[in-house]
C-alpha cells in the first residue's frame, strides 16, 4: 500500500466519521417494538443481566434462534463500558460496531486493491448504502454476518496468488490461510453454517471458473481446517455435549433447513426484484451492472484500466469473486421458501467495491471526471438522507406500539416474586417481555383455569373472555397508543417483597 497524502487520510478518515454518526445517532431514541430485535434483546438481557451466557432462554422456555456471537458482542461492550441493564442503545450499539468495523475494513481493502480514489468511492458507497445503515441501526445477528462474510472475502483475495497456477508458502501467507479460516467460523457463529456456506460456495466457484486448481487444493491444508471447524462447531458442540438438544433443533432444523424448505412460510420467487433494485437507490440501480461487467469477457480490460499494472490481475480476481458471491447469494436465497430483505445485507460491502471498480473503469476523459463526480454527490446525498430519515423512520414505526409504558407499571403493580403469566397475545410476546425483564410464562386453554398470581391480558381478549373468569379481579388498566392491556390477580393479595 503506497504512502498517502494528508488530506487523502482526511477525507478517508471523513468517511469513517460520516458513517459512525451515521450509525449512533439517536441510536436509543426509540424504543424496542418489533418482535425480531425483542427477541434478541431479551437473549442479550438474560447475558448481560443474569448470566446466561451460553444457554440463554425466551420466557424461561424457548431456545435461541440464532447462534451467539451477536449477543457475546452486545454482552461484551456492556462489560467493557461498565452497563449492567440492557437498553435499546446498547443492544443496537453491537450492531453500530460491526457496521462501522465493515465500513474502516472495506475502506482499508479498497485502498489496498485500487488505491486512493477507490478507497474513497467505496467508502462514499456503503456510507450512502440505506440498508446498511439502517441494519446497522437494528439490533440484531445479520450486520455481525456481513462483517464476517465480507471479512472472509477480503482474506480469500489477499491469501490468493495473482497467477492461476502459482502458490505461495511463506509464513505470512500461511497465516491469511488462518485467518480465512477464522472468518469463515466465525460467520458461522453468527448466523448459522450460511455464514461460511455463502462465501465458500463463491471461493469454490470463482476457483473453479478460473481452473485454480491447484489453489484450490492448497485451500486443504489442515491446520486452517481444523481451526475453522472448531471454532464453527464450538457452540454446537458445547449445546450437544451439554444435553441442549432444543438449541440445536431450533437452530438446525427450524431455523436453517426449516427457513429454506418453507416450514416458516414462503414468499414469491420475485420477492427479491424490488429489494435488489432499491434498497439502497441509486446504488444498488448500478449494482446488477457492475456484476454484469465483471462477469463479462471484456471487462477484464476495464478492470486492468482502472489501476496500475502491478494492481491489475488482484483487481480482476478481487471483483470476478465478488461479482459471484452476489449471484451465489441472489440465487441462494431466491431458492429458498422463506426469505426476508435483511438476507441481502452481506453483498453489501463486495458490491461497494464493485460500484467503485464500475465508477472507475469509465475511462473516456469526457465523462470519466462527470463519472467520479456524480457518484460521489449521489453518495453524499444519501449520506444526508439517511441522516435524517432513519432515525425518523425509527421512531415513526414505533410510535405508540411500544410495550415500555405498560410494562413500567406492571412492574409497579406485581412483585419481583409474585406470580405473572400473559394469556391470548396473537403477537410476539419478546417486546413486552424485555421491558418486562422477567419470565411471564403463556397459558394455554381457559383464562378461568389460570393459576394463582397474576394474569396479563389483551383489552380485547378480557372483553371477550370475562364471563369465564369471574374469580378473576382487574387490578390495572394500561392504555397506551395500541397497546391496551388489562392486569388480573387470581388468589390472595400480592404485594412487592
Amino acid at each position: 500500500m503506497k504512502s498517502q497524502p494528508a488530506r487523502i487520510w482526511l477525507a478517508l478518515g471523513a468517511i469513517v466519521i460520516a458513517a459512525a454518526v451515521l450509525l449512533t445517532n439517536r441510536l436509543g431514541a426509540s424504543d424496542i417494538c418489533g418482535g425480531d430485535e425483542a427477541v434478541e434483546a431479551v437473549f442479550v438481557q438474560q447475558m448481560v443481566e443474569h448470566g446466561q451466557l451460553l444457554f440463554p432462554l425466551e420466557n424461561g422456555a424457548q431456545p435461541m434462534y440464532k447462534p451467539p456471537l451477536f449477543h457475546w458482542t452486545a454482552f461484551a461492550l456492556d462489560r467493557l463500558t461498565g452497563q449492567r441493564r440492557v437498553t435499546a442503545a446498547n443492544l443496537r450499539a453491537a450492531a453500530a460496531f460491526y457496521a462501522i468495523a465493515g465500513v474502516i475494513m472495506t475502506i482499508a481493502f479498497a485502498l489496498w486493491l485500487f488505491g486512493a480514489e477507490g478507497a474513497i468511492l467505496a467508502g462514499l458507497a456503503l456510507a450512502g448504502s440505506y440498508q446498511y445503515i439502517n441494519q446497522g441501526r437494528f439490533g440484531r445477528v445479520d450486520m455481525t454476518l456481513c462483517f464476517f462474510e465480507a471479512a472472509a472475502l477480503f482474506t480469500f483475495v489477499r491469501w490468493l496468488p495473482e497467477k492461476r497456477d502459482a502458490l505461495i508458502d511463506t509464513p505470512a501467507h500461511r497465516m491469511l490461510l488462518y485467518l480465512l479460516a477464522l472468518t469463515l467460523g466465525l460467520g458461522v457463529l453468527a448466523k448459522g453454517p450460511i455464514g461460511a456456506l455463502l462465501p465458500g460456495a463463491a471461493m469454490v466457484a470463482f476457483m473453479a471458473s478460473e481452473r485454480r486448481w491447484r489453489q484450490m487444493l492448497a485451500m486443504l491444508e489442515p491446520g486452517p481446517l481444523i481451526v475453522g471447524a472448531a471454532i464453527a462447531s464450538s457452540w454446537y458442540a458445547a449445546c450437544y455435549l451439554g444435553g441442549r438438544m432444543g438449541f440445536l433443533n431450533r437452530q438446525l432444523g427450524s431455523e436453517n433447513f426449516g427457513r429454506f424448505f418453507g416450514s416458516l412460510g414462503a414468499m414469491a420467487p420475485w420477492y427479491y426484484v424490488k429489494p435488489l433494485f432499491l434498497n439502497s437507490a441509486p446504488q444498488s440501480l448500478l449494482v446488477p451492472i457492475a456484476v454484469a461487467r465483471a462477469l463479462w469477457p471484456r471487462a477484464a480490460a476495464s478492470a486492468e484500466s482502472s489501476c496500475d499494472d502491478d494492481a491489475a490481475p488482484r483487481v480482476r480476481a478481487a471483483i470476478r469473486l465478488f461479482a459471484i458471491f452476489w449471484i451465489v447469494t441472489v440465487v441462494f436465497f431466491n431458492l429458498a421458501a422463506y426469505k426476508r430483505r435483511s438476507y441481502l445485507l452481506p453483498l453489501w460491502p463486495p458490491a461497494a467495491l464493485m460500484l467503485a471498480w464500475l465508477v472507475m473503469s469509465v475511462r473516456d476523459p469526457r465523462w470519466a471526471r462527470a463519472a467520479r463526480l456524480g457518484f460521489g454527490a449521489a453518495c453524499a446525498i444519501a449520506i444526508v438522507f439517511n441522516l435524517i430519515y432513519i432515525p425518523h423512520q425509527e421512531a415513526r414505526d414505533c410510535a405508540g406500539s411500544s410495550y415500555r409504558p405498560a410494562a413500567l407499571e406492571i412492574n409497579r403493580a406485581v412483585g419481583p416474586s409474585d406470580p405473572l403469566y400473559t394469556f391470548g397475545f396473537r403477537e410476539e410476546l419478546a417486546p413486552l417481555l424485555f421491558y418486562l425483564d422477567r419470565d411471564a410464562p403463556a397459558l394455554k386453554g381457559r383464562l378461568g383455569d389460570a393459576p394463582p398470581g397474576y394474569v396479563i391480558v389483551p383489552a380485547r381478549v378480557w372483553r371477550a373472555r370475562q364471563r369465564e373468569a369471574l374469580d378473576l379481579t382487574p387490578v390495572l388498566t394500561s392504555n397506551h397508543g395500541t397497546r391496551h392491556l388489562i392486569l388480573l390477580r387470581r388468589g390472595k393479595t400480592y404485594a412487592r417483597r
